[in-house]
């Protein structure tokens, strides 16, 4: 068993009282928010706030509920211009004692339901912050009114293939809306 604390806020299985839960509430300092902020290639990070609890599932397994919230910062995708976000998302992790995992298997199907993990000797709240955080951070954010234009690109002199002229039934729904207009002159 473990007996070093993974982060100031890692809760120690075998210390969880079993009727009732566990609250926590983290709310980071600006240096660790500039450390996330760096680990998560944002621009900006302000107002974090992740709260909840960590509860008894049965005899052996645990679930942590919880809410993050946190405004980020990042450069819009088409211009590079400051785009904020405001991320208000649930959490919930279920930690399982008899947690199936079968690493050694050449291939491995993604499982159903990702909140479940291996529990562990620590239920580390901060790092359920981190991987939380990174999950609801847009992947594209674009500022208000920016829109992603068309590239074409082809050699000279000859027509360019654009998204229209790959759409096979473009020029079929164009001839029934005119068989459909001269049915009706």
């Amino acid at each position: 068993m473990s007996k070093t604390r993974p982060s100031g806020s890692a809760l120690r299985v075998a210390d969880l009282a079993q009727n009732v839960s566990t609250g926590f509430a983290i709310v980071p300092d600006r240096a660790a928010m500039d450390a996330m902020a760096e680990m998560l290639e944002l621009t900006g990070l302000r107002k974090v706030r992740f709260q909840g609890e960590v509860r008894a599932k049965g005899a052996a397994d645990w679930i942590l509920t919880g809410t993050l919230g946190a405004s980020v910062t990042q450069p819009c995708g088409v211009t590079l211009e400051p785009v904020n976000t405001r991320i208000d998302v649930p959490v919930r992790r279920v930690y399982l004692r008899d947690f199936a995992d079968d690493t050694d298997a050449p291939e491995m199907e993604m499982p159903d339901d990702d909140e479940v993990e291996r529990l562990g000797d620590w239920i580390d709240p901060d790092a359920v912050l981190i991987e939380a955080l990174s999950l609801a951070v847009p992947d594209y954010p674009r500022a208000p009114g920016v829109a992603l234009g068309e590239t074409v690109l082809t050699e000279p002199g000859k027509t360019a293939l654009t998204d229209e002229a790959v759409r096979p039934f473009a020029g079929l729904a164009h001839l029934k809306a005119q068989l459909d207009k001269d049915a009706k002159e």
